[in-house]
């Protein structure tokens, strides 16, 4: 399989896991500004998730597109990262009907841990079919970012049973971290 099938799969994937969240986005049964209100802990877990699957699917294209090669392996990894983020929905849902009761945040970082997870071994995978000596080894580097993510779920996943909107916190800092462009890849493959 070449790598394009397999972001084109990826893309249809994740613009249909974007798709099932936004329809979880009822209307109210009610023409007031109150009943529109009780949609807030929703619409909001909707824009934290839209948020992480955007960056996810950013990401994903520029890891793909430094990769020269894939195989099996990578495309399994692919696979793997792509069921994790199939769940975000229910999590996203969950959290936003409850109003971000101390379970459903906690679901919530799970299913923003695992993700993070598969999206490491997605980028082990690719680094491995690659070589370790092509750009996109070099342009990774020690991903600092990217290992201390998952520090920001299980921290998020904690706080949940403490105060879960201290938990939300380190979800919606983990967002915008992530939203700073990160630029390596881009440097080494203009190189």
């Amino acid at each position: 399989m070449n790598k394009e099938r397999l972001t084109a799969f990826s893309d249809g994937v994740i613009a249909i896991i974007i798709t099932i969240m936004v329809l979880e986005l009822k209307v109210p049964h009610g023409a007031d500004w109150a009943d529109l209100a009780k949609l807030i802990p929703v619409f909001l877990s909707y824009i934290l998730s839209f948020v992480f699957v955007g960056i996810y699917w950013n990401n994903h294209h520029h890891l793909l597109h430094a990769a020269r090669h894939v195989n099996a392996a990578v495309m399994w990894a692919n696979m793997h990262l792509l069921f994790w983020l199939s769940l975000i929905p229910f999590a996203t849902g969950w959290m936003g009907e409850n109003h971000f009761a101390e379970l459903p945040v906690a679901v919530y970082g799970v299913s923003m841990l695992m993700p993070a997870l598969a999206y490491y071994v997605l980028q082990t995978c690719i680094v491995k079919a690659n070589g370790s000596d092509q750009a996109l080894a070099h342009a990774l580097g020690r991903d600092i970012k990217g290992k201390i993510s998952p520090l920001f779920c299980l921290t998020g996943i904690v706080l949940a049973f403490v105060h879960p909107w201290l938990a939300c916190t380190a979800y919606v800092t983990l967002a915008l971290w992530w939203l700073i462009p990160d630029r390596r890849i881009e440097r080494t493959i203009k190189n």
